[in-house]
């Protein structure tokens, strides 16, 4: 079975990749410029024998997603991509009095405009094979709401309905669809904050790992987790519950 992962190719995305492929699917890693970052990844799942592919394209362009995929499933006609992990995402922080257009628009476009891009033309096929599994990596602060943070509030927050709302729509199908939302996590998109003075106001007095949230996600596309869909699970260390 096919799983792809957007932004795939580091962070978070890449333990999930990694950990798709040691449970026995073919991961496909999207990325949109990082070609070397999604290599390694690539060289770490098939040197632990597992397999994959990589898919290049920017998930805010509706027309290169739908260009990609339509390719990709012309190449695998007998196959379909079962399991969607939505993981691209960006940052542009900054408070709002003081945010350009520009950040704004573009965190939207990256965060959530994107589950509409990718998800869209894979529902078809799910639908038609009455199987799937999709997980949308939100964050604490579509939950919360965080200062510096109106545009990926706003996205996450977007992210979160979203779910609700198709899990609703697709679940008669043994389609689930589920967010989950991190709080602060170890990884290339937290490296310019403290983290000495974050975890302070962590109860486990830690930031997460990459591991923790991809072995989460691995739960949600199992099925151990077939009755669940249209939840958003928080992974924060007691931040926020």
């Amino acid at each position: 079975m096919y799983a792809l992962v957007t932004g795939g190719n580091r962070g978070i995305g890449r333990a999930i990749s990694i950990q798709l492929a040691q449970i026995g699917y073919t991961v496909i890693i999207n990325y949109v410029s990082n070609e070397e970052a999604a290599q390694e990844t690539m060289t770490q799942i098939r040197n632990m024998g597992g397999n994959c592919e990589l898919l290049p394209f920017d998930v805010c362009n509706y027309q290169a997603v739908s260009n990609a995929i339509s390719q990709w499933q012309k190449i695998h006609y007998e196959e379909y991509i079962a399991v969607l992990v939505n993981n691209a995402g960006i940052r542009r922080d900054n408070l709002l009095v003081w945010m350009e257009e520009n950040d704004f628009e573009q965190v939207l476009r990256t965060n959530l405009f994107s589950f509409y891009n990718v998800t869209r033309p894979l529902l078809i096929p799910m639908i038609r094979h009455k199987y799937g599994r999709i997980v949308n990596i939100a964050s604490l602060s579509g939950l919360t709401g965080l200062p510096g943070q109106c545009n990926y509030a706003a996205a996450k927050g977007g992210l979160i309905a979203a779910t609700k709302a198709l899990a609703k729509e697709v679940a008669k199908k043994c389609i689930t669809v589920n967010a989950v939302a991190p709080g602060f996590i170890a990884s290339d998109m937290t490296d310019n904050l403290n983290e000495d003075i974050l975890k302070q106001a962590i109860p486990m007095k830690r930031f997460g790992t990459v591991q923790e949230v991809a072995n989460l996600v691995t739960f949600l596309i199992s099925e151990q987790a077939s009755y669940i869909t249209g939840e958003c699970i928080s992974i924060n260390g007691g931040l926020y519950a």
